[in-house]
């Protein structure tokens, strides 16, 4: 970048009032008790619009809400989207954690070291399907997608601006599903597979799409090679991965398949998810899978065991226990997340007796895993984690 876009404008000279604390004997203004008066630093220097901006993609996202209430040129530029932009240019990106939890119709926002929250504004539609039925959702760039069904619609899909901080319904998507796979590369999001629901009825997917925030529009890619639903999706080694879930016949599927961007074509992965302990046969909710230093990890909900894909051998290596309990519904009301180089895993602790069950007791754990290591070295987070029932309906990771 040039020297010269960062040139101030010339510096203006102002007047500032100075309160007279003595009695005003000549009475010239006894209505105020003030002059105007020059100080010792007349001189405010005007920063530049580019360099304005540059400074304030740098404050902190989780505290975007104090730029909004400070005037209207700050509300303006946010709400532009320009300082997503800039921080992208310059690689200054933050983690948010957006939930949903059982009991509350309501989503909220979480920085990465969970001592900011904030409740989003309520989502506005008030269909009845909607609000309890099912819904999955995703970050793309600065957008969180969520997707579910209505009475009068059918698969409809929601996203939430950050920029606004508003929230609008649509685009829908091509194929309008439900129990889709979906992951996160960039400013992207991407799904696959899932219940459609047609004209005839219901059917398993193989479709796959890709959303664009800039644009607000959803793109076709190629079928995958297999129909799959409550399966799961993750970005590694640049590919978009779909893995696990049930086939057309409610046949489980211990495979996975991998998306080549560059190639535009999919590649099966026979067995992916095949072990000794066969992890496929009591798993019923998706597979609870996160990519950390594009390793891919593995939460096997029927013994709350952390496991590592091993790459060159179709195989998963045993890493040790979590301290959670995904077993409880067998993998639901579990989030197992990426949050930047550390795992996330947020439910009821492992080390509350079940007995003792009263709709609380949410826990939130992070850990930087180490396929080489001996013992997991698991941080639990205080703060927030008694604001939300335990089960959590949806949660997803932005990074913007």
């Amino acid at each position: 970048m040039a020297a010269d876009s960062f040139l101030m404008p010339p510096c203006r000279k102002i007047r500032i009032c100075k309160a007279r604390r003595e009695p005003n004997l000549n009475h010239s203004d006894s209505s105020s008790g003030v002059e105007p008066q020059d100080a010792d630093y007349p001189y405010v220097p005007q920063l530049c619009d580019e360099l304005e901006n540059l400074i304030l993609a740098r404050f902190p996202r989780s505290e975007y809400w104090k730029l909004y209430l400070l005037n209207k040129h700050f509300l303006q530029i946010l709400k532009s989207g320009e300082l997503f932009k800039i921080r992208r240019q310059i690689g200054f990106k933050e983690s948010s954690i957006f939930m949903s939890a059982s009991g509350c119709n309501s989503w909220w926002a979480f920085d990465r070291l969970f001592k900011c929250c904030r409740k989003l504004p309520e989502l506005p539609s008030r269909d009845v399907c909607f609000i309890g039925g099912d819904k999955e959702s995703l970050c793309a760039g600065s957008h969180l997608i969520v997707s579910g069904r209505e009475i009068t619609d059918g698969n409809v899909v929601w996203r939430f601006e950050l920029e606004t901080s508003k929230w609008i319904k649509g685009p829908f998507m091509i194929d309008p599903r439900c129990l889709f796979g979906s992951a996160t590369c960039g400013t992207f999001g991407f799904v696959a597979g899932g219940i459609g629901m047609g004209l005839i009825g219901t059917k398993v997917l193989n479709s796959a799409e890709k959303y664009n925030p800039e644009t607000k529009s959803w793109e076709s890619l190629p079928c995958m090679h297999k129909q799959r639903k409550l399966c799961s999706g993750c970005f590694m080694d640049n590919k978009f991965y779909v893995i696990g879930g049930k086939g057309e016949n409610n046949n489980e599927l211990t495979c996975g398949e991998a998306y080549n961007q560059d190639k535009n074509t999919w590649e099966l992965i026979p067995d992916m998810l095949k072990d000794d302990d066969n992890q496929v046969a009591t798993q019923q909710s998706p597979p609870l899978l996160a990519v950390v230093n594009n390793e891919l990890y593995s939460l096997k909900t029927s013994s709350n065991e952390l496991r590592v894909y091993i790459k060159n051998s179709n195989t998963w290596k045993k890493l040790g226990a979590v301290p959670v309990r995904a077993d409880l519904h067998k993998g639901w009301g579990v989030a197992f997340k990426s949050l930047g180089n550390e795992l996330l895993v947020i439910g009821f602790s492992s080390s509350i007796s079940s007995g003792n069950d009263n709709g609380k007791g949410m826990t939130i754990y992070t850990c930087k895993p180490e396929p080489e290591s001996k013992e997991l070295q698991w941080r639990c987070i205080e703060g927030y984690k008694d604001r939300l029932n335990f089960f959590l309906l949806n949660c997803c990771v932005m990074v913007a």
